[in-house]
């Protein structure tokens, strides 16, 4: 029996809304690893691929490769006790990264914020409207035209 699992299944904990990648495989030994990451560890994680700025950019016309920066360790020295400090997540910024249309240089995801020539990837899933409740018992208003007086005459 085979089971297919989708990673935009509400799990908790996860990164919600990381839907399919195009860049992002599974290596032979297992691993989830990015194409486009050329400098750093090639690994990532729902959470690591959620804050890419691929994503965050969201356009047709965008050419990239990415730089997977992890924090180094500190470590700390004080009253005799030594301890290491490793609580920073690793991030990815563009290594290299311009416009196809434009021919510029694009070295953060705000700069194409702001395009006129900006073609999503993928449309923004619609959100359901909120229905409006009504108070129970009462019933829909319906206005009824007016009619204009009639004259006495």
């Amino acid at each position: 029996m085979v089971r297919k699992l989708s990673l935009t299944q509400r799990i908790p904990g996860q990164v919600q809304g990381l839907g399919p990648c195009e860049h992002r495989s599974v290596a032979r030994d297992g691993r989830v690893v990015c194409a486009k990451i050329v400098e750093g560890d090639n690994q990532v994680s729902p959470r690591l691929c959620g804050a890419c700025p691929f994503k965050a950019v969201n356009c047709a016309h965008l050419r990239f490769s990415l730089r997977r920066i992890s924090p180094s360790p500190l470590v700390v020295r004080y009253n005799g006790r030594t301890e290491i400090w490793d609580d920073d997540p690793p991030e990815l910024r563009f290594e290299q990264a311009a416009c196809a249309l434009q021919a510029v240089p694009i070295t953060d995801p705000r700069q194409c914020a702001g395009c006129a020539l900006r073609q999503s990837l993928e449309a923004p899933e619609p959100r359901p409207m909120p229905r409006r409740r009504q108070a129970v018992g009462q019933g829909k208003v319906v206005p009824f035209p007016s009619q204009p007086a009639l004259a006495a005459g």
